[in-house]
């Protein structure tokens, strides 16, 4: 491996790791930065990258994410019985909290699908339930990104540094 090697993989992997941050903060796109990163990686340094194999397998862990997060946030709520309002109101809860660090990231989708539950004419402790179910669908959603971005990311270090 050359040292412009050297210096582009841990240039790579520095941007892969932030991607890694962002499968755990919703402000950075997780694991589609660290498929860009591969991506950039293999158009500058050609052959001595990553291989076709292996991209098209870092393509398909990133779709599987993105539907993973997506899903389990979604039936997290419906599995502790939320309706549509809830989920609607945990996407639109995720969404606001946001905006307010980490408390809001976690609180939004509970207090979201909560209220839209209760505006649907459900108890309380129902809407809480479904509350919790978006919670959940929220914490395992992030495990799975989280778990893909680790493996895409030794997958395309073990790649490069075989094929150099």
């Amino acid at each position: 491996m050359t040292t412009e090697q050297i210096i582009g993989l841990s240039l790579t992997l520095l941007v892969m790791l932030i991607g890694l941050i962002g499968s755990l903060l919703p402000v950075l796109p997780g694991t589609p930065l660290v498929l860009v990163a591969a991506i950039g990686h293999r158009l500058y340094f050609g052959e001595a990258s990553v291989s076709n194999l292996v991209l098209g397998i870092l393509v398909a862990l990133t779709l599987v994410s993105l539907l993973f997060d997506f899903l389990a946030g979604m039936l997290g709520a419906k599995k502790f019985g939320a309706t549509w309002r809830g989920m609607t109101g945990a996407v639109i809860g995720g969404i606001i909290g946001l905006f307010f660090s980490l408390p809001g990231i976690i609180l939004g989708p509970f207090l979201g699908a909560m209220l839209f539950e209760m505006l649907g004419d459900k108890e309380f402790k129902k809407a809480v339930h479904a509350g919790v179910g978006a919670t959940l669908g929220l914490l395992l959603g992030i495990v799975g990104k989280f778990s893909i971005g680790v493996v895409m990311i030794i997958l395309f270090a073990t790649n490069v540094i075989l094929r150099s």
